[in-house]
């Protein structure tokens, strides 16, 4: 018993250890951004102390924390809209205190108002939580000239410009980080919409061939945020001198990017189709099922690609294969390009007779009557 005693406190200590050592990695990682937070605060101090002849510019620091989280990372035009809404939401929430002043309602009010509008800016948590903390700032500090006094709203705004300069300019984000960050989830889910698509097939499952379709069209406001990514990206590559030479990298990721939005709508169409297929229950030709699990192999190498393009050999010989092989299964290859038109031809007559108000199996059955009728 002492024995497994002596061994679980051993176990402890070296898990603590552990932990010790991963918190100062953090922190190491992350002291670059707490260094330039902590010098957007104190050089928006102290400009409008200095430049602005304000003896507290107390709400230079807030705005300047504020506007650097909710900037960064944004195109120009997004972070100019979001610090003048921060100065504008503290110069408001200024008016409404001295005009009905302090308070548990006026608190409220206030509060209430600035999370609205950093919502109808568009800013995520961090913003409306930030905004939040300024408004109620506002709304406890009393302010030294007992009047409506601008002084605050144009502290604001220098607070908001110290920012700009730090997020865009002077210490931008790495913009090829960014467009990866954004460019993963996309490469991840559409591989899963394919490989989910092929298990469908494998197992005549109408089901699950559904699901992947649900899958494929969720892969939409992914593709988009990785666009506006990269436009970001080019942005702070163009604008900012340390973050000039990502703009060679970028191209590679844009060249993906103008593939990658008609290979998610092919995979939609694709999904579609394997409904029709397994729709009675059958397995599709294992080959079928087999091909587009190596169009879910090139999807995955494509997207480890972008960070190592030595890769392109593999992505080409898996995408060339499954095409090769799913060649092959028609009965004439000159019928290829007959078969892919007459195919989103019947699709699209699918989705206008669901329009007029059949449901999916009433449509498939007059479309299989049609083709009955046809061979009669």
């Amino acid at each position: 018993m002492a024995r497994r005693t002596k061994e679980i406190a051993g176990e402890a200590a070296s898990r603590g250890v552990v932990t010790v050592g991963e918190r100062v990695r953090r922190l190491r990682a992350g002291l670059s951004p707490i260094f330039q937070t902590a010098g957007a605060a104190a050089g928006a101090y102290y400009l409008a102390s200095v430049g602005l002849g304000h003896e507290q510019p107390f709400f230079a620091a807030v705005a300047a924390m504020v506007s650097l989280g909710a900037a960064r990372g944004q195109h120009w035009r997004r972070a100019i809209e979001m610090v003048l809404g921060v100065s504008v939401g503290i110069a408001v929430a200024d008016a409404i205190i001295l005009g009905v002043g302090n308070g548990s309602l006026q608190i409220f009010l206030v509060a209430t108002l600035a999370m609205s509008a950093a919502v109808l800016l568009g800013g995520g948590s961090l913003l409306v939580t930030q905004a939040c903390v300024s408004a109620i700032l506002v709304a406890t500090i009393e302010h030294p000239s007992g009047g409506l006094v601008p002084d605050r709203f144009f502290d604001a705004l220098v607070g908001g410009g110290v920012a700009l300069l730090v997020s865009q300019l002077f210490f931008p984000l790495n913009p090829l980080s960014e467009v990866r960050r954004a460019a993963r989830p996309v490469f991840t889910a559409l591989g899963e919409a394919l490989d989910e698509t092929a298990a469908a097939l494998r197992a005549g499952a109408p089901d699950q061939a559904r699901e992947a379709l649900v899958q494929a069209r969720a892969i939409d406001e992914g593709v988009h945020r990785f666009n506006d990514a990269l436009g970001a990206a080019y942005e702070t590559a163009r604008l900012a001198p340390p973050r000039r030479r990502a703009r060679g990298p970028l191209e590679i990721y844009a060249q993906a990017a103008s593939q990658l939005d008609l290979a998610v709508r092919n995979t939609r169409v694709l999904s579609r189709a394997s409904i029709s297929l397994v729709r009675d229950g059958a397995p599709a030709p294992p080959e079928l099922s087999r091909v587009i699990g190596e169009l879910a192999g090139a999807v995955r190498s494509l997207g480890e690609q972008l960070k190592e393009p030595d890769r392109e050999v593999r992505t080409r010989k898996l995408a060339l294969r499954a095409a090769r092989t799913a060649t092959s299964l028609l009965p004439e290859r000159e019928a290829l390009a007959i078969n892919v038109v007459i195919g989103q031809v019947r699709l699209t007559a699918s989705d206008l007779l669901r329009g007029s108000g059949m449901d999916l199996a009433q449509a498939q059955e007059a479309l299989d009557r049609v083709s009955l009728d046809d061979e009669d």
